[in-house]
């Protein structure tokens, strides 16, 4: 049986190499940086999530370190017999109050006295808010739908989503429901189409990976309450350096108090490493501890990763340093590009796409600019449309700006070659 289907897959592979497709690991002979070593030589990375460039901070490895000696390397045990500690409750709670601040009146003081709160909630206006921990977002999102929706409930999902949504909502027994990406109009359709469902579930990114756009939350929530649904965010491309102080696209939108539920990673601003979570209405997160089952049925996170993620969110609390940088950063890239005739979908975000559209000339380009020392990577089908093929940048806090010239060179040495 294995020669049968052994010939299928080396064809369907020779296939994918044919048409460009085909995804090759170079692996990296160094520590995560702006800097990697990759075949032998240095190059800058303009590919990595590590938009506040924390993956190699030493005051995170000191964090990381320090959880190593106190609580150990691994919990073998998922959270509910005995792999929860101490930390993970603390980093819980850290998030519910970086992403639900309770704000302060021109006193000095909190607007209400909220009652003594259990476990990791928070409490402002709008009721209490609680974290839970996942092993990585994709886990967060694919537990979470079929948690809350059954065949009586919508969820309507922009079609941009991450794959962890589509996923996620795929396991739900829930009506499915997509629209237009970013499309208010095609949104509030497939609301009134849902109109008679017992539950309504908005789901979307907060920022779309492969083009840098913002979901826009503000307009998301108002037909929200217009019809009475719930909304989902996966903020993982924003949590961190998104929003005054970096507490993701709901901060940017001012709507807080009125997003439901966000997802985020610990992988990619915070830390770099692993890890996602939940932040949403403490019912839900009482609900997902109860019957999520990527929470019930994978381990806890490692120590290591809870310490250090612990210490980034206190360390983003402390400073906006890391976020001015790597605004300027990715301004000056924006323009830069631009001037040079790139095609840069329009946005203020660190993720920035130069389109290119066939496949084939993508990968060559990237080759070309890896050789002058700029490490990227091209995109194409499945991961992009069909004729959407591009090389995603994506902008770092500890790129220099003599990084983004040589960047900028590379870019417009490989399009003169390739044409």
């Amino acid at each position: 049986m294995y020669t049968k289907i052994k010939d299928t897959l080396l064809a369907e592979l020779a296939e994918l190499k044919e048409q460009g497709l085909y995804k090759v690991e170079v692996p990296l002979s160094s520590a995560q940086s702006a800097h990697i070593d990759v075949e032998g030589k240095r190059v800058v990375n303009l590919c990595a999530n590590n938009y506040l460039g924390l993956a190699d901070d030493p005051r995170l490895v000191e964090a990381a370190k320090k959880a190593l000696d106190e609580w150990g390397f691994g919990m073998a045990s998922v959270r509910f017999i005995c792999g929860t500690q101490d930390l993970h409750k603390t980093l819980e709670s850290k998030i519910t109050s970086f992403l639900h601040p309770v704000v302060q009146d021109e006193g000095g003081r909190p607007p209400f006295e909220p009652p003594a709160l259990a476990g990791s909630q928070v409490q402002d206006e709008g009721g209490q808010w609680d974290t839970i921990l996942y092993s990585s977002c994709f886990d967060a999102n694919g537990g979470l739908f079929e948690v809350l929706c059954g065949p009586d409930d919508a969820i309507i999902s922009d079609e941009l989503n991450h794959a962890s949504i589509i996923d996620g909502v795929r396991l739900s027994k829930a009506k499915r429901l997509r629209y237009r990406n970013r499309d208010m109009a095609d949104l509030e359709a497939r609301l009134i189409e849902a109109k008679d469902c017992r539950y309504r579930l908005i789901a979307t990114d907060g920022v779309f990976s492969m083009d840098g756009y913002l979901a826009p939350l503000d307009e998301i929530c108002d037909l929200a309450e217009k019809y009475d649904a719930l909304v989902m965010v996966d903020d993982s491309h924003a949590v961190g350096f998104v929003g005054q102080n970096g507490a993701g696209t709901p901060e940017r939108y001012g709507v807080q108090d009125r997003v439901d539920i966000i997802t985020g990673t610990l992988g990619k601003a915070l830390g770099g490493a692993s890890g996602g979570y939940t932040c949403a209405r403490a019912e839900i997160v009482e609900m997902l501890r109860q019957k999520s089952r990527p929470y019930l049925f994978s381990n806890s996170l490692a120590p290591s990763i809870a310490g250090a993620a612990l210490a980034t969110i206190e360390l983003l609390e402390q400073s906006g340093d890391l976020r001015e940088k790597l605004h300027a950063n990715t301004a000056w890239f924006r323009a830069e590009m631009g001037r040079q005739g790139f095609e840069i979908p329009e946005s203020d975000h660190a993720i920035v796409p130069v389109m290119i559209g066939d496949a084939v000339k993508a990968a060559k380009m990237a080759d070309i600019i890896l050789a002058e020392g700029i490490y990227v990577r091209a995109f194409s089908y499945p991961v992009v449309p069909q004729g959407k093929a591009r090389i995603r940048t994506q902008m770092s806090a500890t790129l220099t700006q003599s990084d983004l010239e040589a960047a900028v060179a590379a870019f417009a040495k490989a399009c003169e070659q390739v044409g």
